[in-house]
């Protein structure tokens, strides 16, 4: 029996839910259960029920490319996504489950004289608030990477860089399995195949979820909904501002010599890494059209095959095994929304755009410190949802892999 098939049958599923919880979580996804496991491990809160509509993991948290870095565009990001990096780094540690966690350096490529300005400077406001971010020459480049195609095809000639060594990636689905069994041993509930129809509303205060298998009361309800958080936050008559925005990636088949770092372009539209198994992993911009579609299209692969061909012809050999999108929600600012509602009693975790898988150790520590304490962290307080009506946003979509 291998160690992955080891880590499910561990876990032992609730056969009944119960109808009153301290806390109650919609979402089984990677925030969910780490807010879940942070409040059982940290706080002593363990009286939680996690609420999935499908398996843990089916959604984004599944669909992810994997990336886990720190080099954002804007000081509160930079501080929050650092704060993530570091708990990857000891979540296998911690709770004694291997994610298969793995630094690879992660290279930003410069095409053109105003990438290499955004590059130098990404580089500087990283180093000045504590990511590890150097800006780097075609030289330097090709020592770390000489799978690079320096010329970039004879269109996007290699100018520079900014070099994140703290870049990593890990697995995203032992990711998801480790933060389920920490929570469920102990004492959190997590129920699967539960789709809630309805929030319980008194006045302006949310007092628990209707789901098709009972209602349930709550002290607090959170929720960490990826693709269908607007349609949710409406049962209390909240709108967010939230659209959702399909993202298309793609594997190829393994390749031997080995792609040791994460090489993204902004102005290529593409980023790509080597998995575990091998294959090499290939993700782009969101798809221009709102959609709650799962749908992959030829023309996505079409697109951001012959980009990355430019930097990587390495890929030309390569066959392509599968294709599959996932669902973005994206704010007016790029950044995500954390915190309170406005609505009593109900908490969300959401727009997470393309930065969702490498925030979920930071993401979940701080919603489980806000629950317990009920007071905003300070790392996550610039993220409120207040910040539009204060106009106060923290625009970052160059750091979103969104252009």
């Amino acid at each position: 029996m291998n160690e992955f098939v080891e880590s499910r049958v561990r876990l032992t599923w609730p056969d009944r839910l119960r109808s009153e919880y301290d806390v109650v979580i919609l979402g089984g996804g990677g925030h969910g259960l780490a807010t879940a496991y942070y409040l059982a491990t940290r706080h002593g809160i363990r009286d939680v029920a996690v609420i999935e509509r499908g398996y843990i993991g089916s959604g984004n948290s599944g669909r992810n490319t994997t990336v886990i870095r720190a080099n954002y565009g804007v000081p509160e990001a930079i501080r929050f996504y650092q704060r993530s990096l570091e708990l990857f780094q000891g979540l296998e540690e911690e709770t004694g489950r291997w994610i298969m966690h793995k630094e690879k350096g992660l290279l930003w490529i410069a095409h053109t004289e105003m990438g290499l300005r955004a590059e130098r400077a990404r580089a500087a406001l990283n180093h000045a608030y504590g990511a590890e971010t150097v800006f780097i020459g075609p030289d330097e480049i090709n020592e770390i990477c000489p799978q690079i195609d320096l010329a970039g095809g004879g269109r996007y000639p290699v100018m520079g860089a900014s070099y994140h060594p703290r870049g990593a990636t890990a697995r995203h689905d032992r990711v998801v399995w480790a933060l389920a069994e920490g929570a469920m041993q102990n004492g959190v509930e997590v129920h699967q195949n539960t789709t809630v129809t309805g929030l319980k509303v008194s006045g302006d205060r949310v007092t628990g979820v209707k789901t098709e298998r009972g209602d349930i009361s709550a002290g607090v309800v959170m929720m960490a909904l990826g693709g269908q958080v607007t349609m949710v936050a409406s049962m209390a008559g909240l709108r967010l501002p939230i659209r959702s925005h399909p993202l298309q990636a793609f594997v190829t088949n393994h390749y031997q010599p080995g792609l040791d770092a994460i090489v993204a372009s902004t102005e290529l539209l593409f980023y790509a890494s080597q998995t575990a198994r091998g294959e090499i992993l290939i993700g782009a911009e969101i798809d221009r059209q709102p959609s709650y579609s799962y749908r992959s299209s030829y023309g996505f692969l079409s697109s951001c095959a012959g980009r990355a061909l430019a930097l990587l012809p390495f890929l030309a050999d390569l066959r392509v095994l599968r294709q599959w999108a996932g669902i973005c929600d994206m704010t007016p600012d790029y950044s995500p929304v954390m915190g309170p509602t406005g609505r009593e009693g109900l908490l969300v975790t959401t727009g997470w755009g393309t930065w969702g898988f490498k925030a979920i150790p930071a993401g979940g520590e701080a919603m489980a410190q806000l629950i317990a304490t009920g007071e905003m962290p300070e790392l996550i307080a610039p993220f409120g949802l207040d910040r539009f009506a204060r106009d106060l946003p923290l625009s970052d979509r160059g750091s979103a892999g969104t252009q």
